[in-house]
């Protein structure tokens, strides 16, 4: 094999905008020769999805996978609504969360550089080989697992716009695997911030009591009637904001800590929810924003080239 030095991988690196890893396995398989580590990086598709990476990922889908006692939840991106709903992304953001779930990486970052199990590359190798195919820059956005003792459940709405993770401290049958679909879609719905009000910050409360009580003052009240009003709204604000203390959607005459407690005495056993999350895809994500006569004038630019 040729030798080659750490200032020709950067130069490779320069060259096709390749990260360093796929740079270094071109070269050893090119034997040191650069114009070779360069075709076979084109063909890889790695040169070509490395050009990609600052354009921006706003669509894409939230995706769960569970096996045995472990869950997974994935936000992954792409660039257009088209690949999000096709076929090609959806096996690609399987074998992310199945892997996932297995090596349980603690962030994004460990995930793409762990090896693909069962396959001589690197997660991050996989995700821009599947950009080649694709044709748009793809992001892994965010995961969470869950490990747990007792029942799982997910709920993926409108073929991955958003997506919900819960783990029950509860034996599995008929009883608790209906009660975890029904907060699953209540999850779905509500959007809770938190799970009860012991997770709401002291801050958090002080900055709310605070706008209320301006909000009461301005409405004409006298502030020794302000302060018991603002107290009332504060419970309202739990009421609203706490999963467990959220009026169950399809049943407004009892909460979800009422709910969860009616299936604990139907059962003769103990449920508690230990664990939920949820993601709506590209929350916060930063949307491509182009008039039609921008993209075609884009379009027959890198025509020309």
């Amino acid at each position: 094999m040729a030798a080659f030095t750490a200032k020709d991988v950067m130069t490779l690196r320069e060259q096709t905008g390749a990260g360093m890893m796929d740079c270094k396995r071109a070269l050893v398989d090119a034997d040191g020769d650069m114009n070779k580590a360069a075709e076979l990086l084109r063909e890889r598709g790695i040169a070509k999805a490395a050009k990609k990476a600052t354009r921006i990922a706003a669509e894409g889908i939230v995706t769960s996978y569970i096996e045995g006692n472990t869950g997974v939840l994935l936000e992954v991106n792409c660039e257009s609504d088209f690949v999000a709903k096709g076929d090609k992304f959806h096996d690609l953001a399987k074998v992310i969360a199945k892997q996932i779930a297995a090596t349980k990486p603690a962030t994004v970052e460990e995930l793409l550089a762990q090896n693909l199990v069962g396959e001589d590359k690197t997660v991050e190798l996989f995700i821009k080989e599947q950009i080649a195919v694709i044709g748009e820059k793809i992001s892994v956005r965010r995961f969470t697992v869950y490990t747990s003792e007792g029942l799982l459940e997910s709920y993926i709405h409108m073929g991955g716009t958003l997506g919900v993770m819960l783990d029950f401290d509860a034996p599995v049958n008929d009883d608790t695997k209906a009660l975890a679909h029904d907060v699953a879609l209540h999850v779905a719905f509500a959007k809770p911030a938190y799970m009860n009000a012991s997770e709401v910050s002291a801050e958090t409360i002080e900055k709310e009591k605070e706008i209320l009580k301006k909000e009461v003052i301005n409405e004409g009240k006298p502030e020794a009637i302000a302060e018991k009003i603002v107290m009332g709204k504060i419970k309202k604000f739990y009421e609203e904001n706490c999963l467990l203390d959220q009026k169950f959607v399809k049943d407004a005459d009892k909460t979800i800590a009422q709910l969860i407690s009616e299936t604990s005495k139907k059962i003769g056993a103990p449920v508690a929810l230990k664990a939920y999350c949820f993601y709506v895809m590209g929350e916060g994500l930063e949307k491509k924003s182009e008039d039609l006569s921008e993209e075609v004038a884009k379009q027959v630019e890198s025509m020309k080239k």
